[in-house]
């Protein structure tokens, strides 16, 4: 299903994760090693893609909400 992001927090390896406005959360991450991804290492990069639309397979199994902590 698709979602779309309302933004993002840090998971607890230091890694950004997406938050979706259906209540799921989805890692960005930006590898594979040597690749930059400013979409997702930067502030300003993550702010252009609010609003973006990703696939969510949670909504598509209907798992609950996820939660921060």
């Amino acid at each position: 299903m698709q979602q779309k992001i309302i933004g993002y927090h840090l998971d607890e390896e230091h890694h950004w994760v997406a938050e979706l406005d259906c209540g799921h959360f989805q890692h960005v991450r930006h590898n594979p090693p040597w690749t930059v991804r400013l979409r997702v290492t930067t502030v300003a990069g993550r702010q252009q893609k609010l609003g973006m639309v990703l696939s969510c397979k949670k909504c598509d199994v209907a798992a609950p909400p996820d939660s921060i902590g």
